[in-house]
């Protein structure tokens, strides 16, 4: 059984939202699953971890202060105990042209320097080749997350169980 790390900051509630769509995915494949929010997360939770997803509201293109505290400067002093582990990343928006997938792929940097396995959005649509991340128009929210961003954090959330379970 995979065990997955949700870990998540969320000011206005939509990130949060998101988190739990990820995590109902992460327990439809049957993984061993953790969510937690930033302020309580620990470094164990990261090292027990086989799959870590981290989601963020985006702040001027970029991870949150509080996921930037987490999971750049604290994570930091485990970084060797991250490789390897797979990686995803979600984030949220309150409007377009907000640097959403900057914010993105900040945590998915965070994770390639840690050595981490990154595991991509799942397909959307058909012939839809998807994003870093969960993003607006899937994985990144603009506001409060539809019925679609949601269905794709569930579909996030049961990838990286499937690929941790297979990798661990």
């Amino acid at each position: 059984m995979a065990k997955v790390l949700i870990v998540y900051d969320s000011l206005t509630g939509n990130t949060e939202k998101m988190a739990k769509a990820v995590e109902q995915g992460t327990r439809e494949a049957d993984a061993n699953v953790r969510l937690k929010k930033v302020n309580e997360a620990e470094l164990s939770d990261l090292e027990w971890a086989d799959g870590i997803i981290i989601g963020s509201p985006t702040h001027s293109g970029t991870m949150s202060q509080k996921t930037n505290a987490f999971f750049i400067t604290r994570a930091a002093k485990i970084w060797e105990k991250l490789e390897n582990k797979v990686g995803a990343a979600f984030t949220s928006s309150l409007g377009t042209g907000t640097g959403a997938e900057a914010a993105t792929l900040s945590l998915i940097t965070a994770m390639i320097l840690y050595r981490m396995i990154i595991v991509s959005a799942p397909e959307r649509e058909p012939g839809w080749t998807g994003t870093y991340g969960v993003i607006a128009d899937g994985l990144i929210a603009i506001g409060s997350p539809d019925e679609k961003a949601l269905d794709t954090c569930r579909r996030l959330g049961k990838r990286v169980a499937d690929v941790a379970k297979k990798l661990a």
